[in-house]
């Protein structure tokens, strides 16, 4: 079984790549701050193939010293990572708070940076031309009032995506962007339905973006289906842009 890394494993899309990959054939190692009724079951029926580890990715200085040495290491090969955990700090930019900024940024941005170095070292060092792939969303792409520093966050993810992408490609390992349009998460709750209305009105198919259909895009990248595709941003968005 090939294993694959998913930050933000315990509700949402997380949860929903998790039961996807497992069901495919893949071991999947759920990285989350709490653990959700949902995702107990989730590892009371499948023993063998998800593996849990509570960390907080607020804290990226214990990425490497604490996740990679204690938990993940090398002599665990890795095929693949979803970048999927992340907060939202909504606000118009005249309210910006500097710690709400900087602790959105240690977990949309720095947490992942150093997991993305620490996955590309474990797949050199086992010979494996794997997968990376960095959930953003459509805020960076198209203007939505409060959403500027949380825009900002993704944007720096997929800019990253795209040299990663052109640093490592001559050894086999890709990396690319997946651009979800709004879906019904626990991050778009705090929404009110007027809120939701309004931005799904600005979609083609007038609808929130489906979980289970970015879950399936992130299994397509995984597999060697997908082995021509590096350094893209692949939009799942209900036709937004």
């Amino acid at each position: 079984m090939k294993n694959i890394i998913i930050t933000g494993a315990s509700r949402g899309l997380g949860l929903e790549t998790a039961n996807l990959l497992i069901k495919k054939g893949y071991k999947v190692i759920g990285i989350s701050r709490t653990k959700s009724n949902e995702l107990n079951t989730l590892l009371l029926n499948n023993k063998e193939q998800f593996e849990f580890i509570e960390f907080d990715l607020g804290n990226p200085r214990k990425v490497q010293d604490e996740l990679f040495k204690k938990y993940i290491k090398y002599d665990t090969p890795i095929y693949g990572f979803v970048n999927n955990a992340a907060i939202a700090y909504d606000d118009i930019a005249t309210n910006m708070n500097l710690d709400s900024l900087e602790n959105m940024f240690n977990i949309n941005v720095f947490s992942p940076m150093l997991m993305t170095k620490n996955i590309i070292r474990n797949m050199l060092l086992n010979k494996i031309k794997g997968s990376l792939i960095h959930i953003s969303s459509i805020s960076c792409h198209t203007g939505y009032k409060g959403l500027s520093m949380y825009a900002s966050s993704k944007s720096s993810i997929e800019a990253f995506s795209k040299n990663i992408a052109r640093e490592w490609g001559p050894l086999g390992i890709r990396s690319n962007s997946i651009v979800a349009g709004f879906m019904e998460t626990d991050m778009s709750s705090s929404l009110d339905e007027s809120q939701k209305n309004r931005i799904y009105g600005r979609t083609s198919l007038k609808l929130p973006t489906s979980t289970l259909s970015v879950a399936n895009t992130i299994e397509f990248l995984l597999s060697q289906e997908s082995g021509s595709i590096t350094g893209q941003n692949i939009f799942v968005d209900s036709g937004t842009i």
